[in-house]
């Protein structure tokens, strides 16, 4: 059970709260739909409900708020916006990549891409898709983790008649088997044909909290529709008659063919068409609109009593065609009706098969109802602060699955292996440059060489695509801060920058020796230290990358601040370094081995000078201080939102 209590979001300078003090609930095995116009405050009601935006009230999920929760995505499916995945992924892709952030096998993506049917297309990409399939997309990845909640803003927006149609048993069927499904919509009439329950809201205030047959007979007006080849004649028709008997009438000409009758019913249109010889080819009672009727203006017809006033109501663009009678009375208002007794709660478990739960007996204790707040709950709203929804629960299988669900890092290798044999080329030809910098394929002026360019940009891209295209948060907002997504993302570019590092140096290696004949290595005790400065240099301004684009939730960001050390914080460094030492560090690597708990042999006092020789050099110890300054910044940025573990 989905429960909603005064819910309001901060105000908004010189204007009211886009939702005041709104309290409701969803009951389980129900379809409930948050019903409003544009504006009236039904995304950001949703976005409060899953903690995404400050503000104050409560949401419980059966019985639990969303930070109590130890998996926020096993107990709520959501639906904000467009499929926020990359436009290069494919379907299957992006479903594999959730399940490892959920933490269900990787056949759920499977079965729930047959369950929405879209198993026909598992290898299209998600920017090739059209509005329908997207939304089936946007199902499946709602529906992996089988939530006992579904909460949806607009679902069926751009859809058309038949995918509407799909959509609502979609989640007719979700709710049958003991779910609370939960969607906003603007349409009246699709609310009280799809939904068993409808909360009508206004300017973010409860308006209305009616069963759906109620919400129809208070707020919708019922219509006729007619069909017939003779549509114009039958509107005259229809019209003299309900001058004659005073009645009002209200005639809207749909189409060519089709009619529109308020305030009538099929029997008395079908004996009016009868005793007219007007062909009828249907007549349906349907449900018509929830607006007011505008004011009424007289039209140019002048009937047997003097001039007719007639309803200027037009519906899906079509003039209006005849009206009789006096003006007809606007649908009555809405009224708030009283709340369910309580009761009504249910325990419901993630099965393993689509949409499967067993649902066991009521369950009552600790469960609030809608009308009453709970035992633990204070008589003022608790403030809700923005809240980080949780990280992948396998955070390593999900950040390989995203990096290798798109072209960027094959696209970003060629590129790089081909510019740096292009560039050692071009430095070995002149002769004058050291033989690791030709292999490493870095110019004088360059501030970095292709290959460290190389391993910032995926490490940028790490974190970058995550605010671009967010696949572990509900909406586009903040990408949680978790350690081991942290660490997977760390690792995982660090491997893939010593990766690109060796095929760089493989590559000019290879053209060096194919152009001129003979290559620069030499033997392994030469090219050792010369390997892990390249180690470094690569795996540092990966992690730079990673670090810079998690804070500034950019890779365009990420990338300019791994620019930045040689270009910045090099020339900073060399200047505090230059100059003689007042104290020599001679005897450094004995003394440190002093320091040590478990001593190494003085055979490895060689390599740890060196490793502390490259980090005593102008770019390593920009780096580690950028590093560093990077690592603080991460921390501090997500720890003051107040994030609830």
């Amino acid at each position: 059970m989905l429960q909603a209590i005064g819910l309001t979001s901060t105000p908004r300078r010189d204007l009211p709260p886009l939702v005041d003090d709104l309290t409701f609930e969803a009951r389980p095995g129900c379809v409930t739909a948050l019903l409003g116009e544009p504006g009236s405050g039904k995304t950001t009601a949703l976005r409060l409900m899953l903690e995404l935006e400050p503000g104050r009230g409560i949401t419980y999920f059966r019985g639990r708020p969303l930070h109590r929760i130890p998996h926020p995505g096993r107990e709520v499916g959501v639906l904000l916006g467009d499929v926020p995945g990359h436009p290069s992924r494919t379907v299957r892709g992006q479903l594999r990549m959730l399940c490892a952030a959920v933490g269900v096998p990787a056949s759920r993506a499977d079965t729930m891409m047959e369950v929405v049917g879209i198993g026909g297309l598992r290898d299209q990409r998600l920017g090739s898709l059209s509005a329908g399939m997207d939304r089936r997309v946007a199902l499946a990845a709602a529906l992996l983790a089988d939530p006992c909640t579904l909460l949806l803003d607009e679902p069926a927006a751009g859809l058309q008649p038949r995918e509407r149609a799909w959509l609502h048993t979609l989640l007719r069927g979700h709710a049958s088997l003991g779910g609370a499904v939960l969607f906003t919509t603007a349409d009246a009439k699709e609310a009280a044909r799809s939904a068993d329950r409808v909360v009508s809201i206004a300017s973010g205030r409860l308006v209305a909290d009616q069963e759906a047959a109620d919400f129809a007979r208070t707020r919708l007006r019922p219509r006729v529709a007619v069909r017939t080849p003779h549509a114009a004649r039958l509107a005259d028709v229809l019209g003299r008659e309900a001058r004659a008997a005073h009645r009002a009438v209200e005639i809207v000409e749909e189409s060519g063919s089709r009619l529109s009758v308020y305030g009538s019913n099929c029997a008395e249109i079908g004996e009016a068409a009868f005793r007219n010889g007007v062909l009828v080819h249907q007549l349906a009672d349907e449900t018509g609109d929830a607006g007011a009727p505008v004011t009424p203006v007289p039209q140019a017809r002048t009937g047997a009593g003097g001039p007719v006033k007639t309803e200027a109501r037009v519906e899906a663009g079509a003039p209006l065609r005849a009206v009789g009678g006096a003006p007809a009375p606007a649908a009555p208002d809405a009224r708030p009706d009283q709340r369910p007794a309580p009761g009504g709660g249910f325990r419901a478990e993630p099965g393993t098969g689509a949409g499967s739960w067993p649902v066991a007996g009521p369950e009552s204790e600790g469960r609030p109802s809608a009308g009453a707040r709970p035992p633990h709950a204070r008589s003022e709203p608790p403030a809700s602060a923005v809240r980080r929804v949780g990280g992948p629960l396998r955070p390593l299988r999900y950040e390989l699955r995203r990096l290798l669900g798109t072209a960027a890092p094959f696209l970003t290798t060629a590129l790089v292996v081909a510019v740096s044999a292009l560039t050692a080329l071009v430095l070995a030809r002149t002769g004058h440059t050291p033989r690791d910098r030709v292999l490493a394929a870095w110019p004088e002026l360059v501030p970095l060489p292709p290959a460290a360019l190389g391993a910032g940009l995926l490490g940028a891209l790490a974190f970058g695509e995550e605010y671009r295209y967010p696949a572990l948060a509900a909406d586009r907002g903040t990408v949680p801060r978790r350690l081991g997504l942290l660490t997977a993302k760390l690792g995982v570019c660090s491997a893939l920058a010593l990766l690109l590092g060796a095929l760089a140096v493989a590559a000019d290696a290879a053209a060096v020796r194919l152009v001129f004949g003979r290559g620069p290595l030499g033997t392994w005790t030469e090219w050792a230290a010369p390997a892990a400065s390249w180690a470094g240099l690569l795996v540092g301004c990966a992690w730079a990358g990673v670090l810079a684009s998690a804070v500034f939730r950019s890779a365009s960001a990420g990338l300019a601040a791994v620019l930045a050390v040689p270009v910045m914080v090099v020339p900073l460094v060399r200047k505090a370094l230059e100059g003689p030492s007042a104290y020599p560090a001679a005897g450094f690597a004995s003394r440190l081995r002093g320091l040590a708990s478990a001593p190494w042999p003085t055979e490895a006092d060689p390599y740890v000078l060196g490793a502390f020789r490259v980090m005593a050099q102008p770019v390593g110890a920009a780096l580690l201080l950028s590093l560093m300054v990077l690592l603080c910044a991460y921390g501090f940025t997500g720890l003051r939102g107040r994030v609830r573990w």
